[in-house]
């Protein structure tokens, strides 16, 4: 285990990549910074708890998940989402098909996605990509696939029925693979 001195300055350096993250799902600065501050807090309370099994960023981004999922739960009256631009996401959509429904073009090969998954700019690249969803499709998508949270809850979560929840994650996903097929996979070729 590091230093006292030393865990403050790994944990500052990581600060704004959390914060990130939590803006993110949370989409509202107060709550992402009070979720932040808890993650951080906990590791410096119980520093031995982090046995260094894996990175000090990976450790608290795992506490920073469950500070989240707490804080949706209890703030979930708070302000409504900012509306999207529906149509505009909808055309964006319809310009990936043709008239029989296949894909315009289709996907790159991403070659072994469990490799890539391990380097660290992939990450990067797919947080951007998750930055440029519109709000709500980012959140859902984050809900389900980080916070891994029951589609009834977050159906509950942002008064969703579950078929609008579906088509939100339709989306993301359609939108995240045009998006690193662009920024991540176009650069590996």
């Amino acid at each position: 285990m590091a230093s006292i001195p030393d865990l403050h300055l790994q944990l500052e350096s990581i600060r704004p990549a959390l914060f990130r993250f939590a803006m993110l799902q949370l989409r509202n600065e107060s709550q992402a910074e009070d979720t932040v501050q808890e993650a951080l807090l906990a590791v410096l309370e119980k520093p031995d708890n982090f046995a260094g099994q894996s990175s000090l960023r990976t450790y608290v981004t795992g506490i920073l998940k469950y500070k989240i999922i707490d804080c949706l739960r209890t703030c979930s009256k708070e302000k409504q989402l900012p509306s999207e631009d529906e149509e505009s996401e909808s055309d964006l959509i319809d310009s990936l098909f043709n008239k029989n429904g296949h894909t315009i073009d289709q996907a790159r090969a991403w070659g072994e996605p469990d490799a890539t998954l391990s380097q660290k700019d992939f990450f990067r690249v797919l947080e951007i990509c998750l930055e440029k969803l519109p709000a709500k499709t980012a959140r859902v998508f984050m809900m389900r696939e980080w916070l891994e949270l029951e589609s009834e809850e977050i159906c509950k979560e942002l008064e969703l029925t579950s078929s609008n929840l579906w088509v939100l994650l339709y989306r993301a996903r359609l939108r995240l693979r045009e998006c690193l097929d662009l920024n991540w996979f176009a650069n590996q070729a």
